[in-house]
């Protein structure tokens, strides 16, 4: 293992692009991803989209917790690091592939009983339930391999390393984009699966994915030759992750749930309404690229330094991938503002979706500096292993203040749809405002110390 990687000595604007640089891109690719099946998707039929899009937030709320896991993982393996404490990272690492795989066994059982409720419940019935529960289905049957992608990765980000999984996410998107449109259609003796090819794709993808980050974490050190003891399940260390990634699952979580309401909103405007932003989120993803890959940087970087005990770093860390993420998402903002129908137009030539979705999209545009805001403070605040403020915050931003909104503008204002955006806007704009002053408050107390 490379025990001087640099991240609590050297200057903190050239470890951010070292750090964001590559994962960005990597999570570029994995966008395209979403976003090459979204427009095969769209090729099979409006109903295929719509499933896609309504399985969307019942597969995120299995998925935000082994994300959650993989989160907890490199804020515990890189304090330990920015302490010089190895034995503690290797532990730590072991254990984390461990919780993984028997929390993902739990959770597959548990996304295949609940999956036919909770589509029913957004409105899914006859066909569209078939089609949207033959696409989630084989998600869930492969879920391991989602999470134990992401809690390898853990382990090498928290180490200074984001390119491996950068190369996995491009070799990935290059691949959907021969099997999506095989597995879908048929050809050289598969059978024509329509959307279910399109899970398929992704499961065999995930499988590749997980052994070669396998493979990769072991060259890094933290898996030595006489690690397979290590494997057994250890309660402080069970507990240590769960204290850690469970609030940052829940945090995701709430995302899931945050969408699950607002399809629940748009189910009462149809089909229609419901692909319309399925597309639109994926521009969203796009757009918003630069926070996946300063995420990770300031996660690691504050991480490893308030480990270290080096407290300006971790403020210096924090203002600056601020700042540079406010600098980068405003072309994005101005694109999305002056283009959306275009942009729709790429996904589908359903007039009726590109107008729904292009009118969110000019109030969307508007939102990106504040996820900037909330999505890096929340990473700053996981790598002060402060990770409780994620929940509380997601509970007000994705449930309880967002539904008030949707409520309140759809219905009791009779807004209809457009209430539907403006709730949005309005929640997400209310958490960034309280999210900055609590993060400058809770760097004050910790730092004076």
């Amino acid at each position: 293992m490379q025990k001087d990687n640099g991240l609590t000595t050297k200057p903190i604007p050239g470890l951010i692009a070292q750090l964001a640089i590559p994962a960005s891109i990597g999570m570029f690719f994995n966008t395209m991803y979403n976003v090459v099946d979204t427009y095969f998707s769209g090729l099979i039929s409006t109903e295929a989209i719509a499933a896609l899009s309504l399985s969307f937030p019942v597969f995120f709320v299995i998925l935000a917790i082994g994300f959650g896991i993989s989160t907890g993982t490199t804020a515990l393996i890189a304090n330990a690091l920015g302490a010089g404490d190895e034995e503690e990272a290797r532990l730590y690492a072991v254990q984390s592939v461990s919780f993984t795989i028997i929390l993902s066994m739990l959770l597959m059982v548990l996304g295949l009983f609940s999956a036919p409720f909770l589509f029913r419940v957004l409105g899914a019935d006859g066909t569209y339930l078939a089609i949207s529960l033959s696409y989630i289905n084989i998600i869930f049957y492969g879920l391991v391999f989602f999470s134990l992608t992401f809690v390898l990765n853990a382990i090498l980000t928290a180490q200074g390393d984001t390119k491996s999984f950068r190369n996995v996410l491009i070799i990935g998107f290059f691949l959907n984009l021969v099997l999506d449109p095989w597995f879908i259609y048929g050809g050289l003796g598969l059978p024509a699966l329509g959307l279910a090819g399109v899970a398929w794709a992704t499961i065999f993808i995930q499988l590749l994915s997980a052994v070669f980050m396998g493979v990769r974490v072991i060259r890094s050190g933290l898996f030595c030759k006489d690690c397979w003891g290590m494997f057994v399940p250890r309660g402080r260390f069970f507990r240590d992750i769960a204290a850690q990634g469970f609030p940052a699952s829940l945090n995701t979580m709430t995302i899931a749930i945050g969408i699950f309401i607002i399809t629940w909103f748009l189910s009462r405007f149809g089909q229609t309404a419901v692909a319309a932003y399925g597309i639109a989120t994926r521009v969203d993803q796009i757009a918003l690229l630069p926070i996946m890959g300063l995420t990770t940087a300031t996660l690691t970087l504050v991480g490893q330094n308030n480990g270290a005990g080096h407290y300006d770093r971790c403020r210096d860390a924090y203002h600056k991938a601020l700042l540079y993420g406010i600098l980068v998402t405003t072309v994005s903002m101005i694109i999305v503002f002056c283009a959306p129908r275009a942009i729709m137009q790429v996904f589908t030539q359903d007039l009726a979706v590109v107008d729904i979705g292009a009118f969110y999209l000019r109030i969307s545009a508007f939102i990106y500096w504040a996820y900037i805001v909330l999505f890096v403070s929340v990473a700053a605040l996981q790598g002060l292993k402060k990770p409780m403020y994620a929940i509380w915050i997601g509970i007000y931003r994705q449930i309880i203040g967002q539904a008030a909104f949707l409520y309140v503008l759809t219905y009791l204002m009779g807004m209809g749809l457009i209430g539907i955006w403006w709730g949005i806007f309005l929640a997400t704009w209310s958490a960034t405002i309280f999210t900055l002053y609590y993060v400058r408050r809770t760097m004050i107390r910790m730092f004076s110390q």
